[in-house]
């Protein structure tokens, strides 16, 4: 007979609760898969459009602009095609902006600068009918234009004076950093055409650059990204990204590990790249691409230069020549480290020790790895032997070694007999007789040597088989002096003395504040075959490809690349006027800095993913223009600058707003805050302590006193940007960057109130009012800060304030007041802002 059931109300009640609970929690889990599934599944291939007919992979179009019923002076070709879609819709450009508004606008615009209170009386002063044509030729003549420029591609391009993670004791910062961003200066300053621009980023090295070898300071636009603590992979996944979507607008590293989801990229594109800049090295002192101009210095820094590098060469051929002794001595031994160990194709020295036991440097063991697995697909007269019996196993050994020693024609006849004469019972010991062959071959070969220093080979054919594995391009101890830094990265000792060479000669460069560096690119003396890495694992390769550019822009010729690595070729063809992307994604930029929004609103994709163009004719007509006028970029901005769609005031209109609130149709100018360079900036020329000196190395920004010099010669650290910097939504240099993301947060606000910069400048601009009149410095602070002169009430206000009648500022003397309504003034939205 059942126990009596001792359970309660409350536990009748638990078993339908918990039976509730999980039927509600079964519905929502099935209601969220559904939605799920409806945003992630992909549509049948029946239904999804065709990638390779997306818009932006199609031919430029060049069109005639389209009939408006606007024909007000003024208006251009350009603002037609805006025009048209406007008066469909019942809407029309917003009323010209006055002359002070358009001026700043289009100063900030080229400038990155607010312009002088001259200027705009200048401008509003001048009645001519090209006076509008003369401030933007003469904004595009100055200096200043190619400093603003070169910092918006130094977004793109991930700039920093430093490398991110590093090796132990390597020095963390680039030597050719800043001459990259000069180049960048000189290059917009000089209008250097696109197509030119682009070839010299990416082949500079290639090129003829007569008796000027500056240009090769360009190909920091690839070598100045992250380093990946040297891993070589994730380097060149970084210059194929900076490359593609810098200049193209496509996210092709998506395809680094499979087809692209979206767009028309297969893996067999990105591993063409890979193999092209795989193809590529750098120098290990960048080469030099200008001296100090004084002669004796030039003379002085050359000499020190030449030494220091001699130096440095002769230990560095000291080292290999010590290693690969060593290492040749120790055939046998590392020959079974590389049977029992695999082949990593993405093998970093930096993550690996030295094997305790042996004492083996894992470098030259994944060379023998290499070399074995070549010979095994291949064949080999002297290895041939040990692969045979290898493979067989160890339970299998005796019988492979029998059958191996009943085919003596296959083999090197040196290894044959020594492996018959003493027939080893045991992997180990066929290594061993393997070492006792190396060490005899080695001897011979230094005894003739020391005959005759101009031998070439040994005297029979089976002893110089058995030495060209210990020397020439094959032999694994033999390593070359430009791979010889691997060695080190095993042994923190040899690490430590190895870059304490290296700094000697880094150091020497750094000092010299009149030299500049380039981190340039060389092509390998043979150029690598690239694989399909398979799912992006390098220690998994695939199929080969040829290297070749993206087939989707080749236009059905998608012929390999032969010259060298194939950059040269791979640049030219991302700047040949028949793909339609490059002039495409640079119009589309251009247009994003001057209006705050581009054409395509996701300037860094261009593929099915990217928003559409919302004016695709017009985005079509400046690419032809552009292409037409040369490749100008200051032709583009000329034609940009002077329609009537960027003339236009700010101020919403009320049906305009309520149609279009994102002003996707251009009927007003966007309101815009200035970014961190140019807030920076123009708080410093405010204070008449901003320096126009061009070019030079980078400087620290944040020490005190503040720094004269423009923000985008700032040193930037990409392991440790300043918090400041991100505070202002300053592009982080750990990718390309096409578009920076606009934020409001507190630390904003509370450092222009609180932080050093205001404060100091405030200070600086009030100590040069001592001898002006109350009225006087009003008059002068507005018309210095805000570039017009203040209205009665502004000036009755200030004048209030510096008399002390204000409650709220307490006991002041007269030039804390005046410090404090210089730091109100460049606080004000006035100045902040650009309308």
């Amino acid at each position: 007979m059942p126990a009596p059931s001792t359970r309660t109300a409350q536990d009748e009640r638990l078993p339908r609760l918990r039976l509730a609970v999980l039927r509600l929690v079964a519905a929502a889990f099935s209601t969220l898969t559904a939605a799920s599934s409806l945003v992630l599944a992909a549509p049948a291939a029946s239904s999804r459009p065709n990638p390779t007919n997306h818009w932006s992979f199609r031919p430029i179009v060049h069109s005639a602009p389209p009939t408006v019923l606007d024909t007000s002076p003024g208006i251009t070709r350009l603002d037609r095609f805006l025009l048209s879609r406007l008066e469909a819709a019942g809407l029309h450009f917003s009323p010209p902006a006055d002359r002070r508004t358009w001026i700043r606008r289009a100063t900030y615009s080229l400038h990155g600068l607010p312009p002088t209170a001259s200027e705009i009386a200048d401008f509003e002063a001048n009645r001519q009918p090209d006076a509008y044509e003369r401030v933007v030729d003469r904004l595009l003549a100055s200096p200043r234009y190619g400093e603003r420029w070169a910092r918006n591609w130094m977004d793109v391009a991930r700039y920093a004076d430093t490398k991110g993670y590093v090796r132990l004791n390597e020095n963390p910062k680039y030597l050719g950093s800043w001459p990259y961003r000069d180049y960048l200066i000189r290059a917009f300053n000089a209008d250097l055409p696109y197509d030119r621009f682009v070839v010299e980023q990416l082949a500079a090295d290639q090129l003829d650059l007569g008796s000027d070898p500056r240009p090769l300071a360009a190909m920091g636009f690839l070598t100045l990204g992250q380093r990946f603590l040297n891993s070589r992979h994730d380097i060149l996944d970084d210059r194929i990204d900076v490359v593609t979507r810098g200049l193209l607008g496509l996210t092709v590293a998506c395809a680094r590990c499979h087809d692209h989801k979206f767009d028309p990229v297969s893996m067999r594109d990105y591993y063409a790249l890979h193999g092209i800049f795989d193809s590529s090295v750098e120098p290990r002192i960048p080469p030099l691409v200008a001296a100090p101009e004084d002669p004796r210095e030039r003379a002085d820094y050359l000499a020190g230069l030449s030494e220091r590098s001699r130096v440095f060469d002769t230990y560095l051929e000291a080292q290999r020549q010590r290693l690969t002794a060593l290492f040749r001595s120790r055939m046998g031994e590392y020959l079974l480290a590389a049977q029992k160990e695999s082949l990593q194709a993405n093998f970093l020295p930096v993550m690996f020790l030295v094997d305790a036991s042996k004492d083996l440097n894992p470098v030259i063991t994944q060379r023998w790895c290499r070399l074995l697995d070549r010979t095994r697909k291949s064949g080999h007269p002297v290895l041939g032997l040990w692969n045979a019996v290898a493979s067989a196993g160890e339970k299998n050994f005796p019988a492979a070694m029998g059958a191996a020693l009943a085919s003596p024609t296959s083999f090197n006849p040196l290894v044959f007999a020594a492996v018959r004469s003493t027939h080893p019972k045991s992997l180990p010991a066929l290594a061993a007789c393997y070492g006792d062959v190396f060490a005899k071959t080695e001897s011979a070969w230094q005894a003739a040597l020391k005959a005759s220093p101009a031998a070439s080979q040994l005297n029979t054919p089976a002893q110089e088989e058995v030495r060209r594995m210990l020397y020439g391009e094959d032999a694994p101890p033999d390593v070359p002096l430009a791979e010889v830094e691997d060695l080190f990265y095993v042994d923190t000792t040899t690490q430590s003395a190895f870059h304490a060479q290296q700094r000697k000669v880094e150091d020497w460069i750094s000092g010299s504040a009149g030299a500049a560096h380039a981190q340039i690119l060389t092509d390998t003396p043979v150029p690598v075959q690239p694989r399909v890495f398979l799912r992006g694992n390098a220690a998994n390769p695939g199929e080969f490809v040829e290297r070749r550019f993206l087939q989707i822009l080749s236009h059905s010729n998608t012929a390999a690349f032969h010259h060298g690595s194939g950059r040269l070729e791979l640049a030219r063809a991302i700047a040949s006027p028949d793909n339609p992307l490059t002039a495409r994604v640079l119009v589309n930029r251009v247009w994003m800095h001057h209006f705050g929004t581009g054409l395509v609103r996701t300037p860094g994709d261009f593929g099915t993913r990217g928003e559409s163009p919302t004016h695709p004719e017009l985005l079509d007509e400046l690419a032809f223009q552009f292409m037409h006028d040369g490749w100008s970029l200051k032709a583009l901005h000329r034609q940009i600058l002077l329609s009537a769609a960027f003339r236009q005031g700010s101020h919403d209109v009320s049906e305009a707003l309520r149609q279009d609130p994102e002003n996707r149709l251009l009927w007003r100018m966007n309101r815009r805050r200035l970014d961190w360079e140019s807030l920076r900036d123009s708080i410093l020329l405010a204070s008449d302590n901003l320096s126009t000196t061009l070019g030079g190395p980078s400087v620290d920004l944040l020490k005190t006193p503040t720094p004269d010099r423009r923000t985008l010669y700032g040193f930037i650290d990409r392991q440790d940007l300043p918090v400041l910097f991100r505070s202002f939504d300053f592009a982080a240099p750990d990718s390309c960057t096409v578009q920076r993301f606009e934020t409001s947060v507190p630390q904003q606000a509370l450092y222009l109130l609180n932080g050093p910069l205001l404060r100091s400048e405030a200070r600086h601009l009030a100590s040069t009012q001592s001898i002006a009149t109350e009225a006087e410095s009003i008059t002068r602070l507005y018309r210095r800060i805000l570039g017009r002169p203040p209205s009665p009430k502004e000036r009755d206000l200030g004048l209030r304030f510096l008399a002390g009648d204000n409650p709220l500022s307490g006991p002041l003397d007269h030039f804390t007041r005046l410090e404090e309504f210089i730091q109100a003034l460049l606080l004000t939205n006035e100045f902040a802002f650009v309308d």
